[in-house]
């Protein structure tokens, strides 16, 4: 099993703009991506996972504001991950869990990777 401990995600709807016709990613979504590249090389080291997966996604928020966790636990989180090479592709993933924590200052996210069953 991997564990990982992440930065905050941001919302998935800050994540992609719109321009000239165009889907890109927002300065908010590179940033996150950079982020997340930066604490997963620090975390593992390793070839990208190619087995089925589960995935246990725990989020514990900043605060106390009400959030949709498929927002912040979802496609943006799983995009940087496989941006950051911790497996090939996220459609790899059978199960994919996605818990609300306790709160933390600056919040946080936890994700623990496992070989499917």
């Amino acid at each position: 099993m991997i564990t990982l401990t992440l930065p905050w995600p941001p919302s998935t709807n800050t994540v992609w703009r719109n321009v000239h016709g165009r889907t890109l990613l927002s300065r908010k979504g590179r940033q996150f991506r950079k982020d997340v590249a930066t604490a997963v090389a620090g975390q593992h080291q390793g070839e990208p996972l190619a087995a089925r997966l589960d995935v246990v996604v725990t989020l514990l928020p900043p605060d106390r504001r009400k959030r949709d966790i498929d927002n912040h636990g979802g496609k943006a989180l799983l995009d940087a991950l496989t941006h950051a090479g911790i497996w090939l592709d996220d459609e790899q993933i059978d199960r994919l869990t996605i818990i609300r924590g306790e709160r933390m200052a600056g919040g946080q996210c936890l994700v623990e990777i496992k070989e499917a069953a």
